[in-house]
């Protein structure tokens, strides 16, 4: 039996689990099928890569996907490395799309698109005082999400891998541990996930929702890759709320046979 179980950012309600990125599509029409598979509501737009590609067709459709089906966009700052340079463009997004909610990314190693965290922990702050909703990617690093949560960050969305890699969640220990240690905060699971499998993992373990993009706009099929995506974040989350079993060090007989009466071979005749 479905039960509701919705996902409440900022005072705002939404009925997925999964936040779905608008990039790298090779049609708009195939974006447009895998938003709908999805059945996400809340869609990241990467505003700097739009304006520098010219490709104000992809905007135009995610800007109408998402009004037509009452989702929310979440305008990005991907592709800045300082502060300042993510504080104008997340000006600049609340002027053209009319939405004070931005997913902050400031990236401090070209190779990897690790975040910086000195340079984030300044532009969270900044965007706090000028009245933004912030939702910062970041590392698993528990200090540096306690010091976002302080700044008034809405959501932390910690790594799972690289974005972009595919990899899934490559340090489970430290996903784990901050898990443990904010248990009141919104974790969104944000970049590497390349299979609908490492999703429900993400959710198994108690993380709020996933972000994901490459891992649907890079397969063959997107519109099904987003319905299995979909799937996996409602499996992953239901299993959550079911309670896992604890791993145990040595084998249980899941049906024990000491202390009952029972026969063996001829004797049963």
């Amino acid at each position: 039996m479905a039960f509701k179980d919705p996902l409440t950012i900022a005072g705002v309600t939404l009925d997925s689990r999964l936040l779905l990125g608008t990039a790298g599509y090779p049609s708009p029409a195939l974006l447009s099928e895998a938003i709908e598979a999805s059945g996400s509501q809340l869609l990241t737009l990467g505003l700097k890569r739009t304006v520098q590609s010219g490709d104000n067709g992809f905007v135009e459709l995610a800007l109408q996907t998402a009004r037509a089906r009452g989702a929310h966009l979440l305008p990005n700052t991907a592709g800045c490395h300082t502060a300042s340079e993510a504080v104008q463009l997340a000006c600049m997004a609340r002027e053209l799309y009319g939405t004070a909610w931005v997913k902050l990314e400031v990236i401090g190693d070209a190779h990897t698109l690790q975040p910086d965290p000195f340079e984030l922990l300044e532009a969270a702050r900044s965007l706090v005082n000028l009245g933004f909703t912030v939702l910062p990617y970041c590392t698993e690093d528990l200090v540096l999400c306690r010091r976002l949560l302080d700044a008034g960050c809405a959501v932390l969305m910690p790594w799972g891998a690289p974005i972009g890699s595919g990899q899934g969640l490559l340090n489970l220990p430290g996903l784990r541990t901050l898990r443990e240690r904010l248990p009141e905060a919104t974790l969104i699971i944000d970049a590497g996930l390349g299979a609908p499998s490492q999703a429900a993992q993400a959710l198994e373990l108690g993380f709020d929702a996933v972000l994901l993009n490459s891992a649907v706009s890079q397969a063959r099929n997107p519109a099904a890759m987003a319905g299995a995506f979909a799937e996996a974040v409602r499996a992953g989350r239901a299993a959550f709320r079911a309670g896992l079993m604890a791993p145990q060090d040595f084998a249980r007989a899941s049906t024990p046979v000491s202390g009952h009466a029972f026969l063996l071979g001829e004797a049963a005749r």
